[in-house]
């Protein structure tokens, strides 16, 4: 989804959580069990853009409402690629969000960064549940 892509290379955050749908289901690369709602879904993805350095996308691949984003970034020095698999409902917001990332070493390390975080990511969500915003 380009849109995603613009907001998520601009950092715009708010331009990030206005696409998510309030149904978004989050399927992390690293988490057993998807996470539900527009709150945690936007709390992660800020994490996220906080934990990767050196972000890019590379490649956009978009079949109807289905996307797939490519990306390269570095997590503790160690250098991932990972796709964000896309879709979104007929009113054009995502519905539907799964990360896979590669190797096994740099999903450990992010794994491992997200973990250390996730405390003030469950805040953030709180936060933007409530009405709150940066």
């Amino acid at each position: 989804m380009h849109a995603f892509r613009k907001c998520v290379e601009a950092r715009d955050l708010d331009g990030m959580r206005d696409l998510l749908a309030d149904s978004v289901q989050f399927t992390s690369p690293v988490a057993y069990a998807p996470y539900p709602g527009k709150a945690i879904t936007a709390a992660i993805l800020e994490t996220v853009i906080e934990v990767f350095e050196d972000f890019r996308y590379v490649r956009e691949i978009v079949d109807g409402d289905d996307s797939a984003l490519v990306f390269t970034a570095t997590v503790d020095g160690r250098e991932i690629t990972g796709c964000d698999f896309i879709h979104v409902d007929a009113d054009g917001r995502i519905d539907d969000f799964m990360v896979m990332v590669r190797p096994l070493s740099a999903a450990q390390a992010l794994s491992a960064a997200m973990a250390a975080r996730f405390d003030g990511t469950k805040m953030r969500a709180l936060e933007l549940a409530t009405g709150g915003a940066r």
